[in-house]
């Protein structure tokens, strides 16, 4: 029995010691996130905390892929969400890793489709309306958290950039289109690219500002 209880000790002190070192490599402190691998920095709209993270691995892409889920909340229902994704390559007789351009959902939906250079690197970055859905295999570690994911409509802001070929990084904030405080409409016509006006336009321009300030925010660190 002591050796079976020290067995299961073990196992548990490796799992926990995988996740802290998981996490060693990304935080928050306040609004600023600061990644150590690969050594970056950005500034985030509002205070996030970490809800869930995990990695898998691509062995046809020789690369391991984190992925942290970040949230604000109120009342237990997400508010806003920060998804952040680090790949890392793992082989390094392979060749440098690329990524796909972003798409977005659907074209309507898609307000703002450009890129920016920040130093070396080459952001490109994208604002669209998309659909929470709280039925998301993606999401239930937060759902089984006792947390409320509203199945509303929300404003994606995306960018990612490749790093010297040994790491790509994606990051994805969402917003409740209802968090705003303002009456809007709750149908997706109406916040299509050449329909919005009114309340819709702008709450989109609120959001714009606060996204373009975090892309533009984006710097290198020495490693």
């Amino acid at each position: 029995m002591r050796k079976i209880i020290s067995a299961s000790i073990c196992f548990l002190l490796f799992m926990y010691t995988g996740s802290i070192a998981s996490v060693k490599y990304l935080e928050i402190r306040g609004k600023k996130l600061t990644s150590n691998k690969p050594p970056f920095t950005f500034l985030i709209p509002a205070e996030f905390y970490l809800i869930h993270h995990y990695s898998h691995e691509n062995p046809k892409d020789s690369s391991l892929t984190r992925v942290y889920f970040f949230i604000k909340e109120k009342n237990k229902q997400v508010e806003e969400m920060l998804i952040v994704q680090i790949a890392d390559k793992t082989n390094p007789q392979a060749g440098p890793m690329t990524i796909p351009p972003l798409k977005p959902y659907t074209e309507k939906r898609m307000h703002l489709k450009s890129k920016i250079k920040k130093g070396d690197l080459e952001v490109d970055y994208l604002i669209q309306l998309m659909g929470w859905n709280p039925d998301s295999p993606s999401l239930q570690p937060i759902i089984k958290k006792d947390i409320t994911i509203p199945h509303h409509w929300a404003l994606q802001g995306q960018f990612q950039f490749a790093y010297l070929g040994e790491h790509g990084v994606n990051v994805r904030y969402s917003k409740d289109i209802n968090s705003f405080g303002l009456k809007i409409s709750q149908e997706g016509k109406d916040w299509e690219r050449d329909s919005i006006s009114g309340n819709e336009k702008r709450i989109f321009g609120t959001f714009q500002k606060s996204f373009m300030e975090m892309v533009n925010s984006i710097a290198l660190r020495n490693p």
